[in-house]
């Protein structure tokens, strides 16, 4: 997430924290640790995430423990980093009020159903067609002849390229599902990202997009996705993947071009999966996987090694009976008597 360009000591301003290390370090953005780049702030609160925090590429940290800050960086010293980061996000990008406007606008070559509600900044380009009952958040942006079903709902900032098709029952854009656990419940960490789909992509029935917390939850071109499947916060699929129904797939993971994820597949967060990888029915992903591979199980792994050890389970007893000492005289081993 952009933001303009503010000194750490403005950014200590804002907070009201102190800090430490150099005050005119610019921050120019504001990320999560996995999208970090220079110039931007993040945060850590969390002892075995200090480390990777402090040597990622991110200028301004804040931190809920002194520490002496590495050269060039900035420390904002916070007890609450979590909360604190939501309170930038919210300051630099404060939350839109869903006052939609019902669309007596119209858009040159754009057919529109009834009950269709469009937020303000949105345009659409000509040759599209929106169904009834679909809401439309504000600053979306649709490309030419993309066709959106019935009872639709696309979220504000919402970036859809040309040729997509939208199924009925979808939601993209939804707010991330990313919680941090504390004695008093638990506390969301705001969405301010965006979801940004490609050309010719197909989106199947009542499939949910997340759009990202501090970047982009982004689809490919020519990426095809069937119905019932969930896909989280800021995760790149890449180009020409197809996804199969049921399939889940959380946050911050890449999946690269060409991946076919098979029915009721489960990928948790952070995962990569190698270009032109098939991942098959049912598989559970808990690592990342290289391309070019067919996997199949759970753990997920090589098909051909997955099957071999599926078939060896048959063999199993007949193993298991060879390896029993023989009997004596019709006694087991186990019965034969022993001098003391």
């Amino acid at each position: 997430m952009k933001i303009p360009i503010h000194t750490a000591s403005q950014i200590a301003d804002i907070l009201g924290c102190s800090l430490m290390g150099d005050p005119a370090v610019p921050v120019s953005g504001i990320n999560e640790i996995h999208r970090v780049g220079p110039g931007d702030l993040t945060f850590t609160d969390v002892p075995k995430y200090l480390r990777r925090a402090i040597e990622s590429p991110a200028s301004v940290i804040l931190v809920n423990q002194e520490i002496d800050p590495p050269p060039g960086k900035a420390l904002l010293l916070t007890p609450f980093p979590f909360r604190d980061f939501n309170r930038l996000l919210e300051h630099f990008q404060p939350t839109l009020p869903p006052s939609f406007t019902h669309t007596s606008t119209s858009f040159e070559g754009v057919r529109i159903g009834e009950n269709v509600v469009i937020g303000e900044g949105t345009y659409i380009e000509p040759g599209c067609s929106i169904g009834h009952n679909v809401v439309i958040g504000p600053h979306c942006y649709i490309g030419r002849n993309t066709l959106i079903y019935p009872n639709v709902t696309i979220g504000a900032y919402t970036y859809i390229g040309s040729q997509v098709v939208i199924q009925s029952g979808c939601v993209i854009g939804g707010e991330a599902f990313y919680y941090k656990r504390n004695p008093a419940g638990s506390e969301r960490l705001l969405s301010k990202g965006r979801v940004v789909i490609g050309d010719f992509v197909e989106i199947g029935a009542n499939t949910t997009i997340d759009r990202g917390v501090t970047s982009d939850t982004y689809i490919g071109d020519h990426t095809k996705i069937d119905n019932l499947v969930q896909i989280g916060h800021d995760t790149f699929i890449g180009r020409n993947c197809q996804i199969a129904a049921q399939v889940g797939i959380a946050g911050a993971c890449v999946i690269e071009d060409g991946v076919i994820l098979w029915g009721q597949v489960g990928i948790p967060s952070g995962i990569r999966i190698g270009a032109k990888a098939t991942v098959l029915a049912k598989s559970g992903v808990l690592t990342s996987l290289e391309g070019g591979k067919v996997y199949f199980g759970f753990i997920a792994k090589e098909v051909k090694k997955a099957w071999r050890e599926i078939a060896s389970m048959g063999r199993l007893p007949r193993l298991l009976r060879a390896l029993e000492p023989p009997s004596v005289n019709g006694h087991s081993h186990d019965e034969l008597p022993f001098p003391s």
